[in-house]
């Protein structure tokens, strides 16, 4: 299993293969607000842990292991942010909030939260009810 931060690398390395059909190492560089030589290290042990191919100066492919778990972890983020966001979190902490937790649930619990949000998809008024109770709650903490 990869660390969180190879991690990090193939949701990132996926989601730009996705967007653009490749994805360089500046790509990767920039979208993770690294140096380029950082980069260069992971993608090669990457390249060793055999989620990637990688040939200097000529790009490099997932593999198909590598293609599944980076489609598993964007999918990981992505319910993660819809979870925050239904259950009322701030939009404006819900990015930070996912990367500090992503990596520290296990997939048990990812399966879970995936029950969970679809059980508030299909009974919204459940999800009201929810959201009400939160609120009440947050007023009582304000008046106290």
């Amino acid at each position: 299993m990869p660390t969180p931060s190879m991690e990090d690398y193939l949701e990132n390395i996926y989601k730009l293969i996705e967007q653009k059909g490749y994805a360089r190492v500046s790509d990767i560089a920039e979208a993770l607000e690294v140096h380029p030589s950082s980069v260069t290290k992971m993608v090669q042990k990457l390249d060793q842990s055999k989620y990637l191919v990688y040939e200097k100066y000529r790009g490099l492919v997932l593999t198909p292991k590598g293609r599944k778990i980076g489609k598993r972890l964007l999918d990981r983020h992505t319910l993660l942010e819809e979870f925050l966001r239904i259950i009322g979190v701030d939009e404006e902490r819900i990015y930070d909030d996912v990367e500090g937790i992503e990596h520290h649930l296990s997939w048990d619990s990812i399966t879970n939260i995936e029950y969970l949000v679809e059980y508030f998809q299909k009974n919204p008024d459940r999800l009201e009810e929810f959201l009400a109770l939160k609120e009440a709650e947050e007023v009582e903490d304000v008046n106290s």
